[in-house]
């Protein structure tokens, strides 16, 4: 095992501003973690603490294995930390208003000097015996060493990550649950609940300070799409849509970035079948679409956007496919003005519905949180085949300072292709502010990328 440098020395020749550049547009990796490490700060001062006293807990047990981590782990850990080390234990103690949680790293590094590093000289010891069999403990010091911790502070309600509903909440894993069975004993397991809520909200809320760079992200994004939909990248009747997914990520990874997900790029060709035009080369005519997506400092976009292949003699695409793109503007508008806080996915999207009926709209909405990962922690606003609503995990309501990815569709018959319906969708992501009123990271897309 290598040893383990302190974060603070990795970060001590940080410069105070990243040095960005069009070949590092947010700074080198040592001052992207600088950057990471001040937001993880922040949530872990500011915004857990509250969390835990709305949930009406006063400890919080984060318990991971080397690989098999909590997916909240990596939202409370340090930019330079990719995995948990054997086993640990993060435990969050409310100490009582006015003062800071307490938190414990049973096993683990400070990260940073965030957590208060507590080991046990036998913790890491592996019984060879079977936890739950009769035998002794996997671990059984370091299972030792939280039973004390937890005695120490005798807490009166402890939260535990399970859930039947939320992946998010539902980190600890049968085995470690039936090894924490064990080592706490019936009465502190009598005071464990599943406080569902404490880690969708922690991953959901976003500090206020990540904002800006989020923003600079979406603007790569547009800026990398609008390339792609342009001759620099399609020569039409030779490019297909492959070779553009393929320009995006590979431009992504000369930036030093990735993404989440392979880049998705399609065509709509009037008269034909789009399930006949996989891989198709890209003709003049062509409506285009593409679904794409940046990873950069634990951070993750998703936007959707239009375009077209001019024709010869052609200055812009016909009014019936420019109808077909406002239609899904208009419906970006009216899921935006349903999103506030306190509102629930669900709630949204019943309102929403009915506003673009209202409204002379044919469309579907499958919107969804964004942040820490792709499709995020928190509501769901439909998805594209439960438009009647999503038991659970649509009934969770917005938090101030959240992200969503406002993704959706509009179906417009279009004259100029003898009433052929033209989907158009679009996904452009969008902040609830702590006011509750949801904003546009950045100006969506209202005309279409052209091929000219």
């Amino acid at each position: 095992m290598k040893r383990v440098i302190a974060l603070a020395a990795l970060l001590a020749a940080a410069p105070l501003a990243a040095q960005t550049s069009p070949q590092r547009p947010f700074g080198t990796l040592r001052e992207q973690a600088a950057i990471q490490q001040g937001w993880l700060q922040y949530r872990l001062d500011s915004i857990l603490p509250g969390l835990m006293r709305q949930n009406g807990v006063d400890m919080w047990l984060v318990d991971c294995r080397e690989y098999n981590e909590d997916p909240v782990f990596f939202s409370i850990v340090s930019p330079t930390t990719f995995a948990c080390r054997r086993r640990t234990i993060y435990v969050f103690y409310d100490r009582g208003v006015g003062r800071p949680l307490e938190r414990l790293a049973l096993g683990g590094s400070s990260q940073g000097g965030l957590f208060e590093a507590v080991r046990d000289t036998a913790a890491n010891v592996q019984s060879v015996a079977v936890a739950g069999r009769g035998g002794e403990l996997v671990g059984a010091g370091q299972w030792a060493l939280l039973r004390r911790t937890v005695e120490q502070r005798n807490p009166r309600a402890i939260a535990i990550d399970v859930s039947q509903t939320h992946a998010f909440s539902d980190g600890l894993s049968a085995g470690e649950y039936e090894q924490l069975q064990q080592a706490l004993g019936p009465e502190l397991m009598a005071r464990t609940r599943r406080a569902e809520l404490l880690p969708l909200a922690y991953i959901a809320v976003r500090p206020p300070a990540m904002l800006d760079t989020y923003r600079r992200m979406q603007e790569l994004a547009h800026d990398i799409i609008r390339r792609a939909f342009s001759r620099e990248v399609i020569t039409p009747g030779v490019t297909r849509t492959g070779d553009v997914a393929w320009w995006t990520r590979q431009r992504l990874n000369d930036l030093g970035l990735g993404t989440w997900f392979h880049t998705d790029v399609d065509v709509q060709r009037r008269g034909a079948d789009p399930d006949s035009l996989d891989n198709a080369v890209i003709l003049p005519g062509d409506v285009l679409h593409i679904d794409f997506g940046i990873s950069a400092l634990g951070l993750k976009t998703d936007t959707q956007h239009m375009g077209y292949v001019l024709r010869p003699g052609e200055r812009e695409p016909p009014e019936g496919l420019r109808r077909a793109l406002a239609n899904s503007n208009r419906l970006q508008d009216i899921v935006l003005a349903e999103l506030r806080s306190g509102r629930t996915g669900n709630d949204i999207l019943r309102a929403a519905l009915a506003a673009m009926t209202a409204a002379g709209i044919t469309g579907t909405v499958y919107s969804h949180p964004v942040g820490d990962h792709g499709h995020g922690a928190g509501p769901l606003i439909g998805l594209w085949d439960h438009q009647e609503g999503v038991p659970g995990r649509g009934d969770v309501p917005v938090w101030p300072d959240t992200w969503f990815s406002i993704e959706l569709e509009a179906r417009t018959p279009v004259p100029e292709w003898n009433g052929q319906v033209v989907k158009s969708a679009q996904e452009e992501d969008a902040a609830v502010g702590a006011d509750g009123v949801a904003r546009w990271v950045l100006l969506r897309q209202t005309a279409f990328h052209l091929v000219r």
